[in-house]
């Protein structure tokens, strides 16, 4: 057996014990046993993106204790993928709460080393902005596809008079970085009134495929996903889910909410409807907890990170 599954319930109590993502064990970037993790687990606790309700960098540790709950099977497919993949929780990212371009920077390294150790990274946010440096760290080879769980595009230019990083620019700038290629980045379940249609325009303008939630709810998941991955493609691609793409009835704990959402189920079913993608990184991010201190939202967005780390081992075990 390998040292590297989680502690089971039969074992210690889900309430017992120091809490680490799916209680799997806990292996920092200087740890020997490195070399062996094929999938990491990390918090990237900051919200320094955030232009309205802050919280979000108090999301990895509320997941973290949520995901004591996720068991060793998937319980549709049957899929045990901690013994297909040696997985850890790799920790946190130590932001620089006084400094975002300091947080950015850190970020990047932090991730970059990730890369190095040829583990595929599954991080538990933060508000969107954390996913623009794991994206600099990730792109170092070419430009990545990309799926997208999100009410909102994040494509916008800047906010308050210049600003350019905030959790609704990153994917522009990723864009002009070159980190991802446009035409392999399918985006689902916009929606919610807007400041103007500059982000949509920028969409159209570059290629990205944007699926607002009408036709979500029109089509089903299961039509969306055959087309996301269809825009995906072979190639390398990243995935970024947004907690607020669920409606805030089941996921009110983040801090910019639009109605009219998939449920809960449905968006388990975006996740799984992932298997067949080249996944080399994936989040969920946006997680609030002081908006939802029931805890529910945390654990929504654990068990979508189990659905998409079990899409990570179906694509590379």
């Amino acid at each position: 057996m390998s040292d590297f599954q989680p502690v089971s319930g039969f074992v210690l109590p889900r309430f017992a014990g120091i809490p680490t993502f799916m209680r799997l064990p806990h292996v920092p970037l200087d740890d020997p046993r490195l070399s062996q993790v094929q999938v990491g687990l990390i918090g990237a606790p900051w919200d320094g993106g955030t232009t309205n309700r802050p919280g979000p960098r108090h999301g990895p540790r509320q997941m973290r204790d949520a995901s004591t709950m996720i068991r060793a099977q998937h319980g549709v497919t049957g899929l045990r993928p901690f013994e297909a993949m040696n997985c850890a929780d790799l920790g946190d990212v130590a932001p620089n709460p006084a400094d975002l371009q300091d947080s950015l920077a850190r970020m990047q390294d932090f991730y970059a080393r990730v890369k190095a150790a040829g583990i595929i990274p599954l991080t538990a946010g933060g508000d969107h902005l954390c996913t623009l440096p794991i994206l600099r760290a990730l792109a170092k080879d070419g430009p990545l596809g990309m799926i997208h769980f999100d009410s909102h595009t994040d494509l916008y230019h800047s906010y308050f008079n210049g600003q350019m990083y905030t959790h609704g620019t990153p994917f522009r700038r990723a864009v002009e970085e070159g980190l991802l290629d446009p035409k392999r980045v399918c985006m689902i379940g916009i929606r919610g009134t807007a400041y103007d249609s500059e982000d949509r325009d920028f969409a159209d303008s570059v290629g990205i495929r944007v699926i607002p939630i009408e036709d979500f709810h029109q089509r089903g998941p299961a039509e969306v996903m055959a087309e996301a991955r269809a825009i995906a493609g072979q190639g390398d691609t990243y995935v970024s889910y947004d907690i607020d793409f669920v409606d805030p009835a089941f996921a009110p704990g983040t801090g910019t909410p639009e109605v009219g959402g998939p449920n809960s189920f449905q968006a388990l079913e975006c996740a799984r409807g992932l298997v067949g993608v080249k996944i080399v990184g994936a989040d969920l991010v946006e997680v609030s907890p002081p908006f939802d201190p029931s805890g529910a939202t945390a654990y929504l967005g654990a068990s979508l990170m189990f659905e998409m780390l079990c899409a990570i081992v179906s694509a590379h075990s």
